[in-house]
């Protein structure tokens, strides 16, 4: 073979190796200025609607990781010193309270704000314009019709009914350490019946537990599946299961309930900020919103002007508690309430 003249063998490689790094350049700045990491603590298919929908609207790459909102609170703060997400979408709003008391998510004000409705404006004004609302939905319970007819156990229609003695190991709910549902049930539980009296509640409802799952939404399928008689969830995770045509019933408490707003937080850091605020001016669109129901979650939205699924449990006729957001997702009410309820709930034998 040949052998080439030095000079332009020289001149070869140095274009070649000038063409590698513009492109090395280039694939830089395009993921610099075209990705997104988004934490996402709903369902799993309303979070990859989310994504695919934003990916074609705006042509920015997302990379998303699904976690319970109590799991995704507890990474952001464990990153807190070198930060890998960019935006926190979903979930109950007291870990997103929580991280913004903490500084772990920036402020923002979003232009679509006034288009939302009054209690997800009130989560951003008690945030300090950290978090806002996104979704609202009220926490219930719900039992399978098959397995209460067969084990003639009575319909429970009250938070009450769930510590009859024919229930034992057939009540299912999360661990509220990484449940926002379940936190939101324990934070429930004593705005209804006063601390003392709540933690006896739970206390006696343990004996009935038979599993704390890590999902808050885990209860409602094992109870369309007929592997507990009740689960304790939000309703309209308990809805999605009837519309799947799964036995069960759905029961908005005699005694009242709390609820939730579900909500999102830009995180303190975030390397892609300027997408992290265009995926939160978007979500805040009814026609992102749209996508929950699409994705067979029910919740009611945010924005004044977005659709409600009919299917979506109706708020005004559930008796809903006056919910204290500020005070149960402070950082020392739920640390103080988490570790109560581990040190006198979750550790008491059967």
């Amino acid at each position: 073979m040949r052998e080439l003249p030095r000079r332009r063998v020289l001149v070869g490689l140095a274009g070649v190796f000038g063409l590698a790094c513009g492109l090395f350049s280039a694939a830089g700045t395009a993921q610099a200025q075209g990705s997104l990491v988004l934490y996402c603590s709903v369902q799993e298919e309303w979070c990859r609607a989310m994504v695919t929908a934003f990916e074609r609207e705006t042509g920015i790459k997302v990379s998303m990781t699904r976690k319970s909102s109590g799991e995704t609170y507890a990474q952001v703060k464990a990153e807190a010193a070198n930060p890998r997400g960019d935006i926190w979408w979903g979930g109950t709003g007291d870990p997103h309270m929580q991280a913004a008391e903490e500084g772990l998510t920036l402020e923002y004000k979003s232009p679509k704000l006034a288009e939302l409705q009054d209690w997800a404006v009130r989560q951003w004004e008690q945030s300090k314009g950290r978090t806002v609302g996104v979704y609202s939905g009220a926490l219930g319970f719900g039992y399978n019709t098959n397995e209460i007819k067969a084990k003639g156990i009575p319909e429970p229609k009250c938070w009450a009914d769930l510590l009859g003695a024919k229930l034992k190991d057939e009540v299912q709910v999360a661990d509220p350490n990484s449940s926002g549902t379940a936190y939101t049930l324990l934070a429930t539980i004593v705005q209804i019946m006063g601390e003392q009296k709540g933690f006896d509640y739970l206390k006696s409802l343990h004996k009935n537990v038979n599993q704390y799952t890590k999902s808050g939404a885990a209860p409602a399928k094992a109870t369309a599946l007929g592997e507990t008689a009740v689960g304790i969830a939000f309703m309209h995770d308990i809805v999605t299961m009837v519309v799947d045509g799964a036995p069960v019933k759905v029961v908005a408490p005699c005694e009242g309930t709390g609820y939730e707003i579900g909500s999102m937080s830009i995180i303190k850091g975030a390397r892609n900020l300027e997408n992290a605020q265009k995926f939160y001016d978007w979500a805040l669109t009814p026609a992102a919103q749209a996508l929950g129901a699409q994705a067979k979650s029910y919740q009611v939205p945010s924005n004044r002007t977005a659709t409600v699924p009919p299917q979506a449990p109706k708020l005004a006729d559930i008796k809903l508690i006056n919910f204290d957001f500020a005070k149960y997702g402070s950082s020392e009410e739920r640390r103080r309430l988490l570790s109560k309820w581990d040190n006198e709930v979750k550790n008491l034998p059967k």
